[in-house]
């Protein structure tokens, strides 16, 4: 197997951990806080522990980035999460839409799963270019 086809294959099981992390934590979330921003609430959740979970999976699995301190994996963290803002529209725009259109959880998380898989590859080509850059020495 070329290293380019196991590379996309360990991305894309990572992204589906990411994922299943995501919906999981906004299920929770829906399941303990009813109230009037029950969904967005557990999207923001969701969206947190998706990208903390990724960002771990990245890191170490698909970019073999090592920080040097503590301060430089924050500051990567943080380069991480501003290149998956306009990722996060997306998937956003997929549950949001899914959700005002069908009005059923089932739906809204397969608008979630669309979208997510839409970011993830743009998040990947933007960390590639962008965050875990090798860095001449």
């Amino acid at each position: 197997m070329s290293a380019s086809i196991k590379l996309a294959i360990n991305y894309a099981i990572f992204a589906l951990i990411a994922t299943v992390a995501n919906i999981g934590a906004q299920d929770i979330v829906i399941r303990i806080y009813n109230g009037v921003f029950a969904v967005l609430v557990s999207v923001a959740v969701g969206t947190g522990i998706g990208l903390f979970v990724k960002y771990l999976l990245d890191k170490r699995y698909i970019f073999q980035f090592r920080a040097r301190n503590v301060v430089h994996d924050g500051q990567t963290f943080v380069l991480y999460t501003v290149m998956g803002l306009a990722t996060t529209v997306v998937f956003w725009g997929f549950e949001f839409g899914f959700h005002y259109l069908f009005e059923t959880k089932t739906m809204r998380y397969m608008g979630a799963v669309i979208g997510l898989t839409i970011g993830y590859f743009a998040k990947y080509k933007l960390d590639k270019r962008y965050v875990f850059r090798t860095e001449a020495v």
